[in-house]
């Protein structure tokens, strides 16, 4: 069976959101498995996709968004 190919994807991030999602892919982590930052990205991407077509809207994602922002500040 031919492998699977992969798309690849490179954007640039603050050094916040790099903390961020290295702190998020340890908090998933356990020793049993551990969760890289692209994993955390890959489920981050599921779900809004997963929350969008549940109706919330976009402008209610941002909203929470900017709201964990501002409680972690």
């Amino acid at each position: 069976m031919p492998k699977k190919e992969k798309k690849r994807l490179q954007v640039v991030i603050s050094e916040e959101q790099d903390a961020l999602l290295t702190r998020t892919a340890y908090e998933l982590s356990s020793p049993e498995r551990l969760i890289s930052k692209s994993e955390v990205v890959r489920l981050a991407i599921e779900k809004i996709a997963r929350e969008l077509k549940e109706g919330q809207s976009l402008e209610e994602l941002i909203t929470t968004l900017d709201e964990e922002e501002e409680e972690e500040s």
